[in-house]
């Protein structure tokens, strides 16, 4: 596996498949973008976000450079934290160890290239499954902000989920 840069021409239809459902994809996004996916809108949120916070969006892919995994990282040099966005994995990779050599790999940048000395995700409480993979490869909750989201009759917990490099040590 590989991480490589975001290629709207090669990637975006790829990624648009991961997206089950309307549930998935406010658990995913937290409507940050338009559901069902567009192009013009994600790609409006990807620059907006690589302007605001230094975003850069990534692919992991296996050698035939067929996109399984997508994030969106940055790095506030400030103060050496990190923080992924928009974390998924292709449908039929989960459950193959895909996920944890993409964050094997992404951790390992952010500590050695990008400079943190944490790195920080957002996932809803309710996402039980990602939550306890997070958990799984080292995170672990800072905070809980209670009922901070709403999905249709729904409201969902944000949790905030935090690893140190020592940690990876």
């Amino acid at each position: 596996m590989k991480l490589r840069a975001f290629c709207e021409d090669t990637d975006f239809e790829m990624i648009r498949t991961w997206i089950a459902d309307e549930r998935a994809h406010a658990m995913w996004c937290a409507n940050r973008f338009q559901y069902p996916l567009e192009r013009g809108n994600f790609m409006e949120v990807l620059s907006e976000i690589a302007k605001r916070n230094g975003d850069f969006p990534c692919v992991a892919t296996m050698d035939d450079d067929k996109p399984v995994g997508f994030f969106c990282y940055a790095t506030d040099r400030d103060n050496q934290k990190g923080k992924f966005k928009f974390v998924i994995v292709d449908p039929e990779c989960r459950g193959n160890g895909i996920a944890k050599e993409m964050f094997h790999l992404a951790l390992t940048h952010a500590f050695d290239d990008a400079g943190a000395e944490t790195a920080q995700l957002v996932v809803f409480s309710e996402n039980t499954r990602a939550k306890k993979f997070y958990e799984k490869v080292g995170f672990a909750e800072e905070r809980t902000d209670p009922q901070a989201f709403a999905f249709q009759d729904e409201l969902w917990d944000r949790c905030f989920m935090t690893i140190h490099k020592m940690a990876m040590l």
